[in-house]
């Protein structure tokens, strides 16, 4: 299942950050975040509880870029 989250980051880099902190949490299979639209897309494995997941996937991108946000 793909969703797709509003963000609010500061620059290209820290969007590959929280790209990267993102696709290490269980239950992502994949994760992509776009600066320029200030996006974040995840495709998450079938059955998993989503807002739980992505509870996990904001404690993950705020451990490498604090001042990041996702509006879930």
């Amino acid at each position: 299942m793909k969703k797709t989250y509003k963000i609010d980051v500061d620059c290209a880099n820290c969007a590959n950050l929280m790209e990267g902190a993102a696709q290490k949490v269980p239950g992502i299979l994949a994760a992509t975040v776009n600066y320029m639209t200030q996006k974040m897309t995840v495709e998450l494995e079938e059955g998993r509880d989503v807002k739980a997941v992505m509870e996990a996937v904001r404690k993950a991108c705020k451990k490498v870029e604090p001042d990041c946000e996702i509006f879930l």
